[in-house]
């Protein structure tokens, strides 16, 4: 079982009152429009009840033919009813349309804003599917349900009181055959509340992890069609296409059976009362009997009184099958409330406490430079067991570049993920100007920090755009400048409409080497005090890494920084390189004291440089045999 399936799994089976207690809170700002909604579905229940009583009255009237009938006043009194209703209908759908509308807004916008907050390690156990389906379906079902759940429990429970009262006022006794068939409603709801609630949440179970799969399949559409994936990623698909198309089966064919079952209990009373009714009709001798005053029959029940507690009884069912398929669809809603709540509820893994946030915003410390950096003895682990740094200790000084080299999984980028505060120590401490960097807030380290990574992200936009988004005040010839610097002008000069050129998305209409420098110039702009550098140049050809190179040296100038790099020609240039081994620095000198000393670094540059030779000589053979030569 994967971990978002065990996930799934800790939700509680049966309705959770109190969850949905917790999700109606976040509609506080919309209770204007849901008052008016309950409000309108007392007055309907209200009108639904008279209209039978009206209808009942002009019957009897017709039948006994008296003069001064008051049918006319009847007539208005009927239309006048129907009219206030219209009016109020159109009122509850545009009321329980902001108040559906603004919820999911506000439901979405919570939702991002706390992915926003919440720490990297949250993002490595969770695909970016299962997120996508949680802001989107899953809000979508929540705040649908809301407005007309209450809609009609207000309405529907108000008019089977009203209809109650009613029907037992007409005749009891034909309101106690009505009522003998509640008994049989309440165990058939019982019955299907637990199976309906967990085929939803298989359905939207499935439904992630499907999101899940487009958005990986997307992704990585150029590896399928190189590796030609096509068929077996289809067949995967195929597979849990197929269980949520079992699952979806199962919960329509449980709601199909129970609201059925609702309806022919409901047709079953009606009867029983349209039979009884009709037996004390017949006894009352309508067609010859003494009429008594007020047109009621000698035998106790008049014709209009008949037809009036056949439509009560008719409205008795009504909104108890309505109530019934909001029950259904609440039962569906809950397993997206338990998503969405749950998302909600998920507080950052690295967060910093009230009193630090506070003591930020007034502390002189906030507008410090970054003097110096110490690693303490920091010791890291990404899971239980799976230690990666060891007691590591470093102390960086103002304007010094450090290079950390070594083979994949020895920990370089652990150190600078712990540095920029991605993750914290398990172990030891990190000092900014000798203070732990826990004191120093979230805000006030990362908005010193500019980052370039292996793979740069671009967003959709401009070029200019992208630059603009490391200060998103700069002007057009702050974004040109930064360009210059790192020499990302030369490629954007080409472009056919420049910096106004569109980088598609992720930045798939430029090359590695243009994103990279893009990326760059980003950086430039944010004009950090520590810049990090992870395998910035280990996907692009000579000439563009010429280029970053020159970018970088003048990017370097005064900044503690941080490079990351399997080239070695990239770091030489280094004030200090560490060699990381299994999460410990096994070596530490300049370029030169390092290959001096004939160790770990000498074997890795020497090897490196076998490996750019061996391949060099290939390339100018293959090149050889192109042209004839």
């Amino acid at each position: 079982m994967t971990n978002l399936e065990m996930q799934e799994e800790e939700y509680k089976r049966r309705l959770d009152l109190r969850l949905w207690r917790r999700v109606v809170t976040h509609a506080r700002p919309y209770r204007a429009a849901l008052a008016g909604l309950a409000a309108s579905g007392l007055v309907i229940a209200v009108i639904d009840v008279l209209l039978p009583r009206v209808t009942g009255l002009v019957i009897d009237q017709a039948i006994t033919g008296r003069a001064g009938s008051p049918l006319l006043r009847y007539a208005l009194c009927y239309l006048g009813l129907v009219a206030l209703m219209a009016c109020l209908i159109w009122f509850f759908i545009v009321m329980a349309g902001q108040a559906a509308t603004g919820f999911a807004f506000d439901l979405r916008r919570k939702g991002f804003a706390r992915l926003q907050e919440l720490s990297f390690s949250f993002y490595d156990r969770r695909p970016v599917g299962w997120l996508i389906a949680r802001l989107t379906s899953d809000c979508d079902r929540v705040s649908g349900i809301i407005p007309w759940f209450l809609l009609d429990l207000v309405w529907g429970s108000s008019l089977i009181i009203g209809v109650s009262v009613m029907m037992v006022r007409l005749n009891p006794r034909l309101a106690a055959l009505i009522l003998t068939t509640l008994p049989p409603l309440a165990i058939v709801s019982i019955l299907f509340q637990r199976k309906l609630l967990q085929s939803q949440r298989a359905v939207r179970r499935t439904n992630s992890q499907i999101t899940a799969s487009f958005n990986e399949e997307i992704m990585g559409v150029r590896t399928t069609k190189a590796l030609v994936r096509e068929e077996p990623n289809l067949a995967e698909f195929r597979l849990l296409s197929s269980a949520m198309y079992q699952h979806s089966v199962r919960n329509a064919v449980l709601a199909a059976i129970y609201l059925p079952i609702v309806i022919t209990l409901g047709s079953i009373g009606v009867a029983l009362a349209l039979w009884r009714g009709g037996v004390l009709l017949a006894g009352a001798g309508v067609a010859g009997s003494a009429v008594l005053p007020g047109g009621l029959p000698s035998g106790g029940m008049s014709f209009g009184t008949l037809v009036a507690f056949m439509q009560y009884a008719a409205f008795f069912y009504m909104p108890v099958q309505e109530m019934a398929e909001r029950f259904t669809q609440l039962q569906a809603a809950q397993a997206a409330a338990e998503r969405v709540q749950g998302l909600l509820d998920t507080e950052p893994e690295i967060a910093d406490p009230p009193e630090v946030t506070e003591r930020m915003r007034t502390s002189p410390q906030r507008g410090e430079p970054i003097r110096s950096i110490e690693f303490r003895g920091v010791t890291f682990a990404y899971e239980q067991g799976a230690q990666v740094l060891d007691s590591f200790d470093l102390q960086v000084c103002p304007g010094e570049t450090i290079a950390l080299v070594g083979a994949t999984g020895s920990g370089k980028t652990t150190i600078v993920s712990l540095l920029c505060r991605f993750y914290e120590p398990t172990g030891g401490t990190i000092l900014i100007n000798g203070v732990n960097y826990r004191e120093l807030g979230l805000e006030w380290l990362q908005s010193r920090l500019g980052i370039v990574l292996q793979s740069p992200h671009l967003f959709s936009g401009s070029v200019r755009e992208n630059i603009r988004y490391g200060r998103l005040d700069a002007t057009d010839e702050e974004v040109a400048e930064a360009a210059r610097l790192v020499n990302a002008d030369r490629f954007i000069s080409t472009l056919e409409k420049g910096y106004d050129t569109d980088v598609g998305e992720g930045g798939n209409r430029l090359s590695t080497g243009q994103k990279q420098l893009v990326s760059l110039a980003r950086a430039v702009l944010a004009d950090p005090e520590i810049f990090v550098m992870d395998e910035a140049t280990s996907s692009v050809d000579t000439e563009t890494e010429r280029l970053i190179q020159s970018g970088i040296e003048r990017l370097l100038k005064g900044r503690i920084s941080f490079i990351i790099a399997h080239r070695l020609s990239t770091v030489r240039s280094a004030d200090r390189i560490l060699v990381i081994e299994q999460g410990r620095v096994v070596e530490q000198g300049s370029h030169g004291e390092l290959m001096r000393r004939n160790g770990a670094y000498h074997r890795l540059y020497a090897n490196q440089f076998a490996r750019e030779r061996e391949e060099s000589i290939l390339q100018t053979v293959s090149a050889g045999q192109e042209t004839g030569v």
